[in-house]
Protein backbone atom coordinates (compact mmCIF):
# COMPACT_ATOMS: atom_id res chain seq x y z
CA UNK A 1 0.00 0.00 0.00
CA UNK A 2 1.19 3.16 -1.09
CA UNK A 3 2.32 5.84 1.40
CA UNK A 4 -0.83 7.87 3.19
CA UNK A 5 -2.95 4.43 2.65
CA UNK A 6 -2.26 2.57 5.29
CA UNK A 7 -5.65 1.55 8.04
CA UNK A 8 -4.22 4.23 10.56
CA UNK A 9 -4.66 6.60 7.71
CA UNK A 10 -7.98 5.70 6.76
CA UNK A 11 -9.36 5.63 10.30
CA UNK A 12 -7.39 9.41 10.86
CA UNK A 13 -9.59 10.33 7.29
CA UNK A 14 -12.81 8.88 8.54
CA UNK A 15 -12.65 10.82 11.89
CA UNK A 16 -12.32 14.39 10.17
CA UNK A 17 -15.29 13.70 8.82
CA UNK A 18 -17.31 13.31 12.69
CA UNK A 19 -19.89 16.33 13.26
CA UNK A 20 -17.96 18.60 16.03
CA UNK A 21 -19.62 18.53 19.39
CA UNK A 22 -20.89 22.49 18.57
CA UNK A 23 -22.70 21.04 15.56
CA UNK A 24 -24.21 17.96 16.94
CA UNK A 25 -25.45 19.94 20.25
CA UNK A 26 -26.83 22.67 17.69
CA UNK A 27 -28.70 20.16 16.30
CA UNK A 28 -30.00 18.57 19.73
CA UNK A 29 -31.14 21.68 21.11
CA UNK A 30 -32.38 23.08 18.01
CA UNK A 31 -36.04 19.97 17.97
CA UNK A 32 -35.65 19.87 14.68
CA UNK A 33 -35.70 16.25 14.79
CA UNK A 34 -34.26 13.52 11.49
CA UNK A 35 -33.45 15.78 8.50
CA UNK A 36 -36.25 14.59 5.50
CA UNK A 37 -33.41 15.55 2.79
CA UNK A 38 -31.10 12.28 4.38
CA UNK A 39 -32.01 10.28 1.51
CA UNK A 40 -32.43 12.03 -1.48
CA UNK A 41 -28.77 13.17 0.31
CA UNK A 42 -27.68 9.72 0.42
CA UNK A 43 -28.92 8.69 -2.88
CA UNK A 44 -26.63 11.65 -4.06
CA UNK A 45 -23.56 10.58 -2.27
CA UNK A 46 -24.36 7.23 -4.05
CA UNK A 47 -24.24 9.07 -7.35
CA UNK A 48 -21.71 10.83 -6.52
CA UNK A 49 -19.12 7.56 -6.29
CA UNK A 50 -21.47 5.38 -9.12
CA UNK A 51 -24.02 3.91 -7.93
CA UNK A 52 -27.61 3.63 -7.83
CA UNK A 53 -29.80 2.38 -4.96
CA UNK A 54 -31.12 -0.62 -6.58
CA UNK A 55 -27.46 -1.38 -7.29
CA UNK A 56 -28.10 -3.06 -4.12
CA UNK A 57 -30.38 -5.06 -4.08
CA UNK A 58 -28.53 -8.06 -5.12
CA UNK A 59 -27.15 -8.34 -1.31
CA UNK A 60 -30.62 -9.90 -0.56
CA UNK A 61 -30.50 -7.34 2.74
CA UNK A 62 -32.07 -8.31 6.18
CA UNK A 63 -32.90 -4.58 7.73
CA UNK A 64 -33.32 -4.55 11.22
CA UNK A 65 -34.24 -1.41 13.25
CA UNK A 66 -35.00 -0.85 16.42
CA UNK A 67 -34.13 0.76 20.20
CA UNK A 68 -32.65 -2.10 21.90
CA UNK A 69 -30.68 -5.72 21.14
CA UNK A 70 -30.16 -4.64 17.56
CA UNK A 71 -27.06 -5.41 17.08
CA UNK A 72 -27.41 -8.99 18.77
CA UNK A 73 -30.21 -9.63 17.03
CA UNK A 74 -28.15 -8.46 14.05
CA UNK A 75 -25.67 -10.94 15.23
CA UNK A 76 -28.04 -13.77 15.56
CA UNK A 77 -29.13 -13.90 12.57
CA UNK A 78 -25.42 -13.77 10.83
CA UNK A 79 -24.81 -16.80 12.84
CA UNK A 80 -27.63 -19.23 12.33
CA UNK A 81 -27.18 -18.01 8.15
CA UNK A 82 -22.91 -18.99 8.52
CA UNK A 83 -24.61 -22.21 8.91
CA UNK A 84 -26.33 -22.66 5.81
CA UNK A 85 -24.76 -20.38 3.41
CA UNK A 86 -20.97 -20.53 4.22
CA UNK A 87 -20.66 -24.40 5.46
CA UNK A 88 -23.55 -26.65 3.26
CA UNK A 89 -21.77 -27.93 0.41
CA UNK A 90 -24.22 -26.29 -2.00
CA UNK A 91 -23.90 -23.33 -0.66
CA UNK A 92 -19.95 -23.04 0.33
CA UNK A 93 -18.12 -19.72 -0.57
CA UNK A 94 -21.27 -17.69 -0.14
CA UNK A 95 -20.48 -15.06 2.24
CA UNK A 96 -22.66 -13.41 4.61
CA UNK A 97 -21.78 -9.21 4.99
CA UNK A 98 -22.86 -7.76 8.36
CA UNK A 99 -22.78 -3.85 8.97
CA UNK A 100 -23.47 -2.54 12.30
CA UNK A 101 -22.90 0.38 14.69
CA UNK A 102 -21.61 1.29 16.79
CA UNK A 103 -17.61 -0.73 17.31
CA UNK A 104 -16.09 -1.04 20.26
CA UNK A 105 -12.40 -1.80 19.45
CA UNK A 106 -11.83 -1.22 15.74
CA UNK A 107 -13.75 0.52 13.24
CA UNK A 108 -13.72 -2.32 11.00
CA UNK A 109 -15.84 -4.23 13.30
CA UNK A 110 -18.74 -2.32 11.81
CA UNK A 111 -18.19 -4.21 8.69
CA UNK A 112 -17.86 -8.25 8.45
CA UNK A 113 -17.49 -10.65 6.01
CA UNK A 114 -18.76 -14.70 7.56
CA UNK A 115 -18.94 -13.03 11.08
CA UNK A 116 -15.57 -11.65 11.12
CA UNK A 117 -14.34 -8.15 10.88
CA UNK A 118 -12.54 -6.98 7.52
CA UNK A 119 -8.66 -7.11 7.68
CA UNK A 120 -7.35 -3.64 8.33
CA UNK A 121 -5.95 -4.28 4.57
CA UNK A 122 -9.23 -4.70 2.76
CA UNK A 123 -10.71 -0.87 4.77
CA UNK A 124 -7.92 0.97 4.01
CA UNK A 125 -8.16 -0.02 0.47
CA UNK A 126 -12.12 0.13 0.15
CA UNK A 127 -12.40 3.36 2.18
CA UNK A 128 -9.61 4.98 -0.08
CA UNK A 129 -11.56 3.62 -3.36
CA UNK A 130 -14.82 5.47 -2.11
CA UNK A 131 -12.55 8.66 -1.06
CA UNK A 132 -10.79 8.49 -4.66
CA UNK A 133 -14.37 8.68 -6.16
CA UNK A 134 -15.73 11.78 -4.10
CA UNK A 135 -12.45 13.58 -4.85
CA UNK A 136 -13.05 13.00 -9.03
CA UNK A 137 -16.99 14.02 -8.62
CA UNK A 138 -15.56 17.06 -6.71
CA UNK A 139 -13.61 17.50 -9.14
CA UNK A 140 -15.83 17.05 -12.39
CA UNK A 141 -19.10 18.69 -10.19
CA UNK A 142 -17.73 20.63 -7.21
CA UNK A 143 -20.60 20.77 -4.66
CA UNK A 144 -22.03 24.03 -3.56
CA UNK A 145 -19.67 26.21 -1.62
CA UNK A 146 -21.56 25.47 1.63
CA UNK A 147 -21.78 21.52 1.16
CA UNK A 148 -19.35 19.65 1.73
CA UNK A 149 -17.44 17.65 -0.36
CA UNK A 150 -17.70 14.34 1.44
CA UNK A 151 -20.84 12.81 3.69
CA UNK A 152 -20.84 12.65 7.30
CA UNK A 153 -18.82 9.53 9.31
CA UNK A 154 -21.88 6.99 9.96
CA UNK A 155 -22.97 8.18 5.76
CA UNK A 156 -19.42 7.57 4.68
CA UNK A 157 -19.17 3.88 6.37
CA UNK A 158 -22.63 3.29 5.06
CA UNK A 159 -21.16 4.25 1.32
CA UNK A 160 -18.31 2.20 2.22
CA UNK A 161 -19.66 -1.49 3.81
CA UNK A 162 -22.44 -1.80 0.43
CA UNK A 163 -19.25 -0.56 -1.92
CA UNK A 164 -17.08 -3.41 0.14
CA UNK A 165 -19.97 -6.00 0.09
CA UNK A 166 -20.58 -5.38 -4.24
CA UNK A 167 -16.64 -6.11 -4.64
CA UNK A 168 -16.67 -8.93 -2.36
CA UNK A 169 -19.76 -10.78 -4.27
CA UNK A 170 -21.90 -10.88 -1.29
CA UNK A 171 -25.18 -12.51 -1.78
CA UNK A 172 -26.67 -12.05 1.63
CA UNK A 173 -26.24 -9.03 4.23
CA UNK A 174 -27.56 -8.06 7.61
CA UNK A 175 -27.68 -4.12 7.97
CA UNK A 176 -28.51 -2.63 11.13
CA UNK A 177 -29.63 0.84 11.21
CA UNK A 178 -27.66 3.70 12.48
CA UNK A 179 -30.72 5.66 14.01
CA UNK A 180 -34.23 5.60 13.62
CA UNK A 181 -35.10 4.15 10.30
CA UNK A 182 -36.99 5.94 7.66
CA UNK A 183 -34.24 8.89 7.24
CA UNK A 184 -31.38 6.71 8.10
CA UNK A 185 -28.62 6.61 5.65
CA UNK A 186 -29.22 2.72 5.23
CA UNK A 187 -33.20 3.01 4.28
CA UNK A 188 -32.18 3.92 0.55
CA UNK A 189 -31.77 0.05 0.55
CA UNK A 190 -35.13 -0.49 -2.02
CA UNK A 191 -35.51 -4.58 -2.04
CA UNK A 192 -34.73 -5.83 1.15
CA UNK A 193 -36.08 -9.58 1.48
CA UNK A 194 -37.30 -9.08 5.36
CA UNK A 195 -37.39 -6.47 7.65
CA UNK A 196 -37.02 -6.85 11.27
CA UNK A 197 -38.05 -3.91 14.31
CA UNK A 198 -36.06 -5.21 17.82
CA UNK A 199 -37.67 -3.53 20.79
CA UNK A 200 -38.59 -0.43 21.19
CA UNK A 201 -37.63 2.58 23.89
CA UNK A 202 -37.17 5.93 24.61
CA UNK A 203 -34.12 7.36 23.08
CA UNK A 204 -32.23 9.71 20.56
CA UNK A 205 -35.24 12.29 21.49
CA UNK A 206 -33.56 14.91 19.53
CA UNK A 207 -34.06 13.33 16.24
CA UNK A 208 -36.73 11.03 16.75
CA UNK A 209 -38.81 12.64 19.36
CA UNK A 210 -40.00 11.98 22.99
CA UNK A 211 -42.53 9.60 22.53
CA UNK A 212 -42.58 5.67 21.67
CA UNK A 213 -45.39 6.19 18.91
CA UNK A 214 -43.00 8.77 17.53
CA UNK A 215 -40.40 6.57 17.76
CA UNK A 216 -42.19 3.47 16.15
CA UNK A 217 -43.55 5.73 13.23
CA UNK A 218 -39.26 6.19 12.68
CA UNK A 219 -38.49 2.36 13.11
CA UNK A 220 -41.31 1.19 10.66
CA UNK A 221 -39.75 3.31 8.14
CA UNK A 222 -37.82 0.16 7.05
CA UNK A 223 -40.69 -1.58 6.22
CA UNK A 224 -40.98 -1.78 2.10
CA UNK A 225 -43.81 -3.12 0.11
CA UNK A 226 -42.80 -7.38 -1.03
CA UNK A 227 -41.17 -7.65 2.10
CA UNK A 228 -42.32 -9.41 5.06
CA UNK A 229 -41.36 -7.80 8.37
CA UNK A 230 -41.49 -8.98 11.86
CA UNK A 231 -41.14 -7.31 15.27
CA UNK A 232 -40.33 -8.24 18.26
CA UNK A 233 -43.48 -7.64 21.26
CA UNK A 234 -43.96 -4.02 21.79
CA UNK A 235 -45.89 -1.92 23.98
CA UNK A 236 -49.35 -1.51 22.57
CA UNK A 237 -49.53 2.27 21.36
CA UNK A 238 -46.09 1.11 19.84
CA UNK A 239 -47.13 -1.46 18.33
CA UNK A 240 -50.77 0.56 16.95
CA UNK A 241 -48.21 2.52 15.10
CA UNK A 242 -46.12 0.18 13.50
CA UNK A 243 -49.48 -2.09 12.23
CA UNK A 244 -50.45 1.07 11.15
CA UNK A 245 -47.29 2.08 9.04
CA UNK A 246 -47.33 -1.64 7.59
CA UNK A 247 -51.10 -1.29 6.80
CA UNK A 248 -50.10 1.70 4.05
CA UNK A 249 -47.34 0.13 3.21
CA UNK A 250 -48.92 -3.26 2.32
CA UNK A 251 -46.60 -5.09 4.14
CA UNK A 252 -47.27 -8.36 6.49
CA UNK A 253 -45.78 -7.62 9.59
CA UNK A 254 -46.32 -10.36 11.95
CA UNK A 255 -45.18 -10.30 15.96
CA UNK A 256 -42.43 -12.78 16.79
CA UNK A 257 -43.65 -14.76 19.49
CA UNK A 258 -41.08 -16.11 22.29
CA UNK A 259 -39.90 -19.62 21.00
CA UNK A 260 -40.66 -21.87 23.61
CA UNK A 261 -37.32 -23.90 23.17
CA UNK A 262 -35.27 -20.77 23.76
CA UNK A 263 -37.75 -19.33 26.43
CA UNK A 264 -37.02 -22.88 28.12
CA UNK A 265 -33.09 -23.05 27.86
CA UNK A 266 -33.25 -26.13 25.79
CA UNK A 267 -31.78 -23.78 23.22
CA UNK A 268 -28.59 -22.65 24.83
CA UNK A 269 -27.45 -19.19 23.48
CA UNK A 270 -24.28 -17.88 23.47
CA UNK A 271 -25.16 -14.42 24.47
CA UNK A 272 -26.20 -14.10 28.60
CA UNK A 273 -29.05 -12.65 29.53
CA UNK A 274 -33.05 -13.61 29.81
CA UNK A 275 -33.89 -10.46 27.65
CA UNK A 276 -31.64 -11.82 24.77
CA UNK A 277 -34.46 -14.39 24.17
CA UNK A 278 -36.55 -12.07 22.53
CA UNK A 279 -34.27 -10.97 20.43
CA UNK A 280 -33.09 -14.17 19.46
CA UNK A 281 -36.72 -14.95 18.77
CA UNK A 282 -36.32 -12.24 16.36
CA UNK A 283 -33.88 -13.53 14.83
CA UNK A 284 -35.17 -17.27 14.49
CA UNK A 285 -37.78 -15.43 11.98
CA UNK A 286 -35.95 -12.92 10.03
CA UNK A 287 -33.72 -15.89 9.53
CA UNK A 288 -36.42 -18.43 8.57
CA UNK A 289 -37.88 -15.68 6.40
CA UNK A 290 -34.71 -15.20 4.43
CA UNK A 291 -33.53 -18.54 3.60
CA UNK A 292 -37.10 -19.46 2.03
CA UNK A 293 -36.88 -16.26 -0.07
CA UNK A 294 -33.75 -17.91 -1.25
CA UNK A 295 -35.27 -21.29 -2.34
CA UNK A 296 -34.59 -23.13 0.95
CA UNK A 297 -37.98 -25.54 1.75
CA UNK A 298 -39.05 -27.56 4.18
CA UNK A 299 -37.97 -24.99 7.60
CA UNK A 300 -39.87 -25.46 10.60
CA UNK A 301 -39.91 -23.40 13.89
CA UNK A 302 -40.83 -25.88 16.20
CA UNK A 303 -38.52 -27.47 16.53
CA UNK A 304 -35.75 -25.37 15.70
CA UNK A 305 -33.32 -27.05 12.86
CA UNK A 306 -29.88 -28.05 13.79
CA UNK A 307 -28.33 -25.51 11.99
CA UNK A 308 -30.64 -22.39 13.98
CA UNK A 309 -29.99 -24.02 17.17
CA UNK A 310 -25.92 -23.85 16.72
CA UNK A 311 -26.31 -20.58 15.00
CA UNK A 312 -27.49 -19.19 18.33
CA UNK A 313 -25.07 -21.02 20.30
CA UNK A 314 -22.11 -19.93 18.41
CA UNK A 315 -23.20 -16.13 18.12
CA UNK A 316 -20.86 -13.56 19.65
CA UNK A 317 -21.66 -10.10 20.23
CA UNK A 318 -18.63 -8.71 22.92
CA UNK A 319 -20.07 -5.98 25.39
CA UNK A 320 -23.61 -7.55 26.05
CA UNK A 321 -23.91 -9.31 29.37
CA UNK A 322 -20.42 -9.79 28.72
CA UNK A 323 -18.67 -11.60 31.10
CA UNK A 324 -14.16 -11.64 32.00
CA UNK A 325 -12.28 -13.30 34.72
CA UNK A 326 -8.85 -12.47 35.71
CA UNK A 327 -6.84 -13.50 38.55
CA UNK A 328 -8.87 -11.84 41.51
CA UNK A 329 -11.81 -9.81 39.80
CA UNK A 330 -14.70 -10.39 37.50
CA UNK A 331 -15.60 -7.99 35.16
CA UNK A 332 -19.59 -7.55 34.36
CA UNK A 333 -19.59 -5.79 30.87
CA UNK A 334 -22.58 -4.26 29.68
CA UNK A 335 -22.95 -0.81 27.23
CA UNK A 336 -26.84 -0.15 28.63
CA UNK A 337 -26.89 3.91 27.70
CA UNK A 338 -31.00 3.82 28.61
CA UNK A 339 -33.29 3.59 31.34
CA UNK A 340 -34.57 -0.11 30.13
CA UNK A 341 -31.25 -0.92 29.07
CA UNK A 342 -29.74 -0.13 32.60
CA UNK A 343 -32.39 -1.75 34.10
CA UNK A 344 -31.62 -4.94 31.98
CA UNK A 345 -27.74 -4.70 32.51
CA UNK A 346 -28.73 -4.27 36.12
CA UNK A 347 -30.62 -7.08 36.81
CA UNK A 348 -28.66 -9.37 35.20
CA UNK A 349 -25.22 -8.32 37.18
CA UNK A 350 -27.50 -8.82 40.08
CA UNK A 351 -28.86 -12.21 39.04
CA UNK A 352 -25.57 -13.20 37.48
CA UNK A 353 -23.27 -11.73 40.66
CA UNK A 354 -25.07 -10.35 43.62
CA UNK A 355 -27.57 -12.89 44.38
CA UNK A 356 -25.02 -15.86 44.13
CA UNK A 357 -22.89 -13.99 47.13
CA UNK A 358 -25.72 -13.94 49.63
CA UNK A 359 -24.17 -16.51 51.36
CA UNK A 360 -21.56 -17.54 54.08
CA UNK A 361 -19.27 -20.52 53.36
CA UNK A 362 -16.90 -21.55 56.15
CA UNK A 363 -16.83 -18.01 57.84
CA UNK A 364 -16.24 -16.27 54.74
CA UNK A 365 -19.02 -13.45 53.77
CA UNK A 366 -19.62 -13.99 50.49
CA UNK A 367 -21.45 -11.12 50.10
CA UNK A 368 -18.48 -8.61 51.55
CA UNK A 369 -16.52 -9.31 48.22
CA UNK A 370 -16.80 -5.57 46.54
CA UNK A 371 -19.09 -4.78 44.23
CA UNK A 372 -17.87 -2.41 41.92
CA UNK A 373 -19.50 0.31 39.43
CA UNK A 374 -17.54 1.53 36.55
CA UNK A 375 -19.73 4.02 34.77
CA UNK A 376 -19.67 6.97 32.20
CA UNK A 377 -22.37 8.46 29.96
CA UNK A 378 -21.04 11.54 28.39
CA UNK A 379 -23.27 12.61 26.21
CA UNK A 380 -26.83 11.72 27.79
CA UNK A 381 -28.33 12.45 31.24
CA UNK A 382 -26.70 10.01 33.20
CA UNK A 383 -28.11 10.43 36.60
CA UNK A 384 -31.53 8.65 35.50
CA UNK A 385 -29.56 5.83 34.85
CA UNK A 386 -27.61 6.07 38.02
CA UNK A 387 -30.94 5.95 39.92
CA UNK A 388 -32.62 3.29 37.67
CA UNK A 389 -29.33 1.12 38.43
CA UNK A 390 -29.78 1.32 42.67
CA UNK A 391 -33.48 0.71 42.22
CA UNK A 392 -32.56 -2.67 40.29
CA UNK A 393 -29.22 -3.43 41.91
CA UNK A 394 -31.11 -3.33 45.78
CA UNK A 395 -28.00 -4.89 47.44
CA UNK A 396 -26.08 -1.70 45.68
CA UNK A 397 -22.35 -1.34 45.47
CA UNK A 398 -19.10 -0.62 47.62
CA UNK A 399 -17.44 1.89 45.34
CA UNK A 400 -18.36 3.30 41.95
CA UNK A 401 -15.43 4.50 39.54
CA UNK A 402 -16.41 7.39 37.34
CA UNK A 403 -14.55 8.38 34.21
CA UNK A 404 -14.41 9.61 31.19
CA UNK A 405 -13.80 7.58 27.48
CA UNK A 406 -10.54 8.39 26.72
CA UNK A 407 -8.59 5.56 26.59
CA UNK A 408 -5.01 5.52 27.98
CA UNK A 409 -3.13 7.77 30.79
CA UNK A 410 -0.27 8.70 28.76
CA UNK A 411 -1.32 8.73 24.88
CA UNK A 412 -4.77 9.07 24.98
CA UNK A 413 -7.81 8.07 22.73
CA UNK A 414 -6.74 5.27 20.32
CA UNK A 415 -7.84 6.54 17.02
CA UNK A 416 -10.42 3.88 16.83
CA UNK A 417 -12.10 5.56 19.35
CA UNK A 418 -11.93 9.46 19.38
CA UNK A 419 -15.47 11.06 19.53
CA UNK A 420 -15.36 14.68 18.39
CA UNK A 421 -18.91 14.62 18.96
CA UNK A 422 -18.13 15.64 23.10
CA UNK A 423 -17.62 18.41 24.35
CA UNK A 424 -13.65 18.62 24.88
CA UNK A 425 -13.53 20.75 27.79
CA UNK A 426 -15.39 18.87 29.90
CA UNK A 427 -13.76 16.25 29.14
CA UNK A 428 -10.29 17.83 30.11
CA UNK A 429 -12.14 19.11 33.02
CA UNK A 430 -14.15 15.89 33.93
CA UNK A 431 -17.22 18.30 34.60
CA UNK A 432 -19.58 15.44 33.92
CA UNK A 433 -18.00 12.69 36.19
CA UNK A 434 -17.80 14.95 39.04
CA UNK A 435 -21.53 15.52 38.71
CA UNK A 436 -22.15 12.34 38.27
CA UNK A 437 -19.75 11.48 41.61
CA UNK A 438 -21.81 14.40 43.13
CA UNK A 439 -25.25 12.77 42.44
CA UNK A 440 -24.01 9.41 43.31
CA UNK A 441 -23.33 10.61 46.73
CA UNK A 442 -26.46 11.85 47.39
CA UNK A 443 -28.35 8.87 46.08
CA UNK A 444 -26.32 6.25 48.34
CA UNK A 445 -26.44 8.49 51.64
CA UNK A 446 -29.75 7.28 52.52
CA UNK A 447 -29.11 3.43 51.36
CA UNK A 448 -27.82 1.11 53.77
CA UNK A 449 -24.05 0.64 54.35
CA UNK A 450 -21.13 2.77 52.54
CA UNK A 451 -20.15 3.14 48.90
CA UNK A 452 -16.75 5.38 48.11
CA UNK A 453 -17.12 7.48 44.86
CA UNK A 454 -14.07 8.21 43.05
CA UNK A 455 -13.52 10.19 40.03
CA UNK A 456 -10.66 9.65 37.42
CA UNK A 457 -8.95 10.45 34.41
CA UNK A 458 -8.75 7.75 32.18
CA UNK A 459 -10.27 3.94 31.49
CA UNK A 460 -6.67 2.98 32.15
CA UNK A 461 -6.53 4.48 35.39
CA UNK A 462 -10.53 3.25 36.38
CA UNK A 463 -8.97 -0.68 35.31
CA UNK A 464 -6.26 0.21 38.16
CA UNK A 465 -8.41 1.48 40.95
CA UNK A 466 -10.34 -1.81 40.50
CA UNK A 467 -7.70 -3.68 41.06
CA UNK A 468 -6.47 -1.77 43.67
CA UNK A 469 -9.66 -2.06 45.58
CA UNK A 470 -9.54 -5.71 44.66
CA UNK A 471 -6.64 -6.73 45.60
CA UNK A 472 -7.24 -4.61 49.48
CA UNK A 473 -9.65 -6.87 49.82
CA UNK A 474 -7.81 -9.75 49.12
CA UNK A 475 -5.31 -9.36 51.64
CA UNK A 476 -7.36 -8.57 54.00
CA UNK A 477 -9.28 -12.20 53.30
CA UNK A 478 -8.28 -15.57 53.17
CA UNK A 479 -10.00 -16.96 49.97
CA UNK A 480 -7.94 -19.96 49.35
CA UNK A 481 -10.52 -21.96 49.61
CA UNK A 482 -13.09 -20.49 47.85
CA UNK A 483 -11.09 -19.07 44.54
CA UNK A 484 -14.45 -18.58 43.47
CA UNK A 485 -15.36 -15.86 45.71
CA UNK A 486 -13.89 -12.20 44.19
CA UNK A 487 -14.78 -8.65 43.84
CA UNK A 488 -16.73 -8.20 40.54
CA UNK A 489 -16.92 -5.02 39.19
CA UNK A 490 -20.15 -3.80 36.63
CA UNK A 491 -19.48 -1.75 33.57
CA UNK A 492 -22.13 -0.25 32.03
CA UNK A 493 -23.34 3.66 30.89
CA UNK A 494 -22.21 3.45 27.46
CA UNK A 495 -20.67 1.44 24.46
CA UNK A 496 -17.70 3.85 24.27
CA UNK A 497 -16.99 3.13 27.53
CA UNK A 498 -16.81 -0.38 26.87
CA UNK A 499 -15.11 -0.88 23.84
CA UNK A 500 -12.43 1.01 25.53
CA UNK A 501 -12.45 -0.96 28.77
CA UNK A 502 -11.73 -4.13 26.56
CA UNK A 503 -9.26 -2.31 24.14
CA UNK A 504 -7.44 -1.77 27.73
CA UNK A 505 -7.86 -5.22 28.67
CA UNK A 506 -7.06 -6.81 25.86
CA UNK A 507 -3.97 -4.46 25.38
CA UNK A 508 -2.35 -5.04 29.10
CA UNK A 509 -3.24 -9.18 28.51
CA UNK A 510 -1.25 -8.70 25.26
CA UNK A 511 1.65 -7.03 26.90
CA UNK A 512 1.92 -9.16 29.92
CA UNK A 513 1.89 -12.29 27.67
CA UNK A 514 4.84 -11.20 25.93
Amino acid sequence: MREGRSYNDAVTALNSLQSNFAVVDAIRKSGRGMNVQAIPEMVEWLRRIGYKPHDFDSLNAIHIAGTKGKGSTAAFVSSILSQYLSKKSECLGQKIGLYTSPHLRFVRERIQINNEPISEAKFAESFFEVWDRLEAAQSRDPTPAEQPSKPVYFRYLTLMALHLFLKEDVRTTVIECGIGGEYDSTNILQTPTVTGITSLGIDHTAMLGSTIEEIAWHKAGIMKRGAPAFTAPQPPQALAVLQSRAAEKAVDLKVAAMKEEINNGSTVLGLDGDFQKVNASLAVELAMSHLQSLGFEGLTADPLPAEFRQGLRDVKWAGRCETRKELGLTWHLDGGHTTESIRIAGGWFRQEAVLPDQEAVHGLDKSSAPRILLFNQQTRAGVPLLEELLATVKEGFTHAIFCSNVTFSSTGYKADLVSMNVNESSVEELTVQKELAAAWRDLVSAAPGESQAYVVRTIEEAVAKCRAIAQEWHARNDTTAHPEVVPKALATGSLHLIGGLIEVLETQKQKNSI
